[in-house]
């Protein structure tokens, strides 16, 4: 796991594949009950995960994700609301956003004031449609946020529908012939948005297959990873 520490009251921690007790293509840490793995192996995981940062499986908050811009206010133990993004000021609540190649984005509100938290699943089309900025403004105030292993532009190719309005809405700069640069994407809309300071784990979720699953690299079935995040 990689642990994130802004400033403030947060326990936050960005998995990986490994530490888990699932296995075949779902080893070893996955945490999506719809991929297929054993629903018993992915609780444990998930509590796995809780007790990384401090939280109670029976607390932890997620949604059934959809590519959308949705980011709702989270409620402990509810799972399955179609949305891609959750935030909450309540302690010990923890929130997850799982991916396979898609950006996860944790969101910290700091410098006084109520502590809060969100967490974000992030891929083109939510990237396009404006999922960042609407979890900075979810959660609101000073904020930082770090965007977490996800697909590189060293392995994600995409075809010109999806090229020409990245360009158009980000910059030329992310991306390079059929190369889509979505953590330099994220960085941007962070900052358009009005984040103070954003940090990047840049590790690639397609190349580095030892350590993350990737739905680019094997398809299905396999595993997702994903962050969470808790107020302590």
């Amino acid at each position: 796991m990689i642990r994130w520490s802004p400033p403030g009251p947060y326990e936050i921690v960005f998995s990986t594949r490994e530490g888990g007790v699932s296995e075949g293509p779902y080893a070893s840490l996955n945490l999506g009950r719809l991929t297929g793995d054993d629903v018993a192996r992915v609780d444990e995981n998930r509590r796995r995960l809780c007790a990384a940062v401090g939280g109670r499986l029976e607390r932890l908050a997620l949604n059934r994700q959809i590519h959308s811009t949705a980011v709702h206010e989270a409620q402990a133990g509810a799972v399955g609301r179609p949305g891609d993004g959750l935030w909450t000021e309540e302690t010990d609540l923890p929130v997850l956003a799982m991916t396979a190649d898609c950006l996860p984005i944790a969101l910290v509100r700091i410098g006084g004031g109520r502590p809060g938290v969100a967490v974000l699943h992030a891929g083109w089309r939510g990237l396009l449609a404006g999922v960042v900025a609407e979890g900075v403004r979810a959660l609101g105030g000073r904020l930082h946020a770090a965007v977490g292993p996800a697909i590189g532009p060293c392995c994600y190719e995409v075809g010109p529908e999806v090229a020409e309005p990245f360009g158009a809405t980000f910059g030329a700069q992310v991306v390079a012939g059929r190369r889509l640069d979505l953590r330099e994407a994220a960085e941007r809309a962070l900052r358009g948005a009005g984040v103070e300071e954003v940090e990047r784990l840049d590790h690639c979720t397609s190349c580095e297959a030892d350590r993350f699953f990737s739905h680019r690299r094997t398809g299905e079935p396999r595993g997702v990873q994903g962050v969470v995040a808790r107020v302590a």
